[in-house]
């Protein structure tokens, strides 16, 4: 319940933001977009050595308590920013990176306190519920967003959004509590000490490993599905909803819309699913329903299209994808789980948007028509399936030491 409390407490915080992001982007020129998600993926070239090397000297109880201090304070610093300048483009850009920093950083070492807190078996049981409250949060945050803007302004809700990362951190201490006191003498004492390792060994232990370059092109093409919704996205409801508030309500309910399916399938289809098709159905499925949607844009492409594509997606990442991914670092050593696996979960999954940012972007404007772009996203979507189908038959490949 913890767990679950926490992604509650820490996906509401992001979900009061992620429909603001969205229409700063917008505000910033969707042909922009793909310079913003090359400035997100250069800032994560920067903040991943310094999170290595905060990793490796906060214990790691305290580990995440830094991480969240750290990005209530950002928010805080936005909120008094956008107060006095609501209308600086040049804000509303750096707010845009800086939340699509903010995201990855904090679901990945959450995730990966969960996969140091659960062996495997309590991992298959608990990690549907688990990720349930990051849904639950999900739904709470677009829908306090589309109530409190025209209240709060866009200052008000990144106050808001720093106190539920605070709760977060509270939920975070009660389940580290009752994790010590389940732990032996020597668990204790491992998780006072920091995770060793240089401000470079994320990217060390990825390339040393083949199972973990299967994974880091497993996160690379699930990023490029994405984006190339993404931008088809933006340019719709840029067309279709010409102002901030209306842009901003649009996203709220389509964020929210994906949160309660999503949180349907966790706590009702996740686990049931999981004991039945194992890690093969988690990380395939989606991948391949991408691609019939892929085709189905090809034939028709709308917004009511591109907005169900994309929500089909977004709802198997969270009830699927993100916890067949997280099952197979429970098995991994602590450098690992805190290291390679945020240098995944953020570096590489960046590059993935920028690389795909700027290939949708050249198709555009080549062909000027979404569908050669539909095509390209159905052929790398098949080959998105195909690693999932390796990396579920050699999961006992995956590195049992650092």
């Amino acid at each position: 319940m913890w767990g679950f409390g926490l992604f509650f407490f820490l996906f509401t915080s992001y979900a009061i933001l992620r429909p603001v992001r969205d229409t700063m982007g917008i505000a910033s020129g969707v042909h922009h977009l793909q310079w913003l998600f090359s400035a997100t993926f250069i800032t994560m070239l920067v903040a991943v050595p310094i999170h290595g090397w905060l990793n490796a000297h906060v214990p790691r109880t305290r580990f995440v308590d830094w991480i969240y201090g750290f990005f209530a304070l950002n928010m805080l610093s936005f909120a008094l920013g956008l107060f006095f300048w609501p209308s600086s483009p040049w804000l509303a850009r750096v707010f845009f990176v800086w939340l699509s920093v903010f995201n990855l950083f904090v679901v990945s070492v959450s995730w990966s306190l969960m996969a140091d807190v659960f062996d495997l078996a309590q991992a298959r049981r608990l990690f549907g519920f688990i990720a349930g409250g990051a849904s639950a949060g999900g739904i709470a945050g677009p829908v306090f967003g589309a109530l409190m803007v025209n209240i709060l302004s866009v200052s008000g809700l990144l106050v808001a959004s720093a106190l539920m990362l605070g709760c977060a951190a509270f939920a975070k201490s009660r389940l580290m509590r009752w994790r010590l006191t389940r732990d032996t003498a020597a668990e204790q004492e491992s998780r006072q000490q920091p995770v060793s390792g240089n401000p470079f060994s994320g990217f060390t232990l990825v390339i040393g490993s083949p199972y973990l370059l299967c994974l880091a092109g497993f996160v690379m093409l699930l990023t490029t599905a994405s984006t190339f919704l993404y931008f088809e996205q933006a340019r719709l409801v840029a067309e279709n909803f010409p102002t901030r508030g209306a842009q901003i309500r649009v996203f709220s309910v389509i964020d929210g819309i994906v949160q309660a399916l999503s949180l349907i399938c966790q706590l009702f289809i996740t686990g049931s699913f999981a004991r039945r098709f194992g890690l093969l159905g988690l990380l395939t499925v989606v991948p391949l329903l991408i691609v019939a949607g892929f085709l189905v844009l090809a034939a028709c492409p709308t917004f009511g299209v591109v907005a169900a594509v994309m929500g089909i997606r977004r709802v198997g990442e969270y009830a699927f994808i993100r916890p067949g991914r997280e099952m197979l670092f429970t098995r991994m050593p602590v450098a690992v789980k805190y290291r390679a696996k945020n240098f995944l979960d953020t570096v590489v999954y960046r590059a993935g948007d920028a690389v795909s940012g700027w290939v949708s972007s050249t198709l555009m404007l080549l062909a000027h028509s979404p569908l050669y772009i539909s095509f390209a996203g159905a052929f790398l979507a098949l080959i998105w399936a195909g690693c999932g189908y390796l990396l579920a038959q050699h999961k006992n490949e995956a590195p049992e030491r650092a």
